[in-house]
């Protein structure tokens, strides 16, 4: 039966987003789709992240990630991002830090910054829910989904 249920959740569509956050000269970027707008006053971003990720300890610690919206054009970018070093992931790639010092990549289609407001647990992913503290929209690509994308994460059967 779980099986089959991880097959079902894969008709779900989902953008692909990079995640980057940054604590005491340290930075990481991972990649998220698990994503969502939950407010817009106060300006609120969903993000799930799983507690084995290095990313989640940086932001639970910090209070800090920034998410950048993805564009169809962006799949390579984006697969830098599937490798556990840090180093790789940001080299040969334009980013600079943002007003939170977090990695703001200069490839995107937007970026919103944010501040953690509050986290939940409710199952093996935290979700941590983001105050956005400044955006940026960067270019009118399309942006790129789950269905666009070979690396969508369902979880495990």
């Amino acid at each position: 039966m779980k099986t089959e249920w991880i097959r079902i959740f894969g008709t779900m569509t989902n953008g692909v987003y990079i995640l980057t956050t940054a604590l005491d000269g340290r930075i990481n970027g991972m990649i998220a789709s698990w994503v969502s707008q939950v407010s817009y006053e106060p300006p609120l971003i969903a993000v799930a992240v799983h507690e084995n990720r290095f990313s989640h300890g940086l932001v639970r610690e910090s209070g800090l990630f920034a998410l950048h919206v993805m564009g169809r054009q962006h799949k390579m970018i984006v697969s830098r991002f599937m490798t556990s070093d840090p180093e790789a992931k940001f080299s040969g790639i334009g980013w600079q830090p943002g007003q939170t010092g977090c990695p703001i990549l200069e490839d995107c289609v937007a970026c919103f910054e944010c501040r953690l407001k509050t986290s939940i647990q409710p199952g093996n992913h935290m979700v941590f829910f983001g105050e956005v503290v400044n955006a940026m929209m960067i270019s009118d690509a399309e942006p790129l989904t789950t269905r666009d994308y070979h690396g969508q994460y369902i979880g495990k059967a």
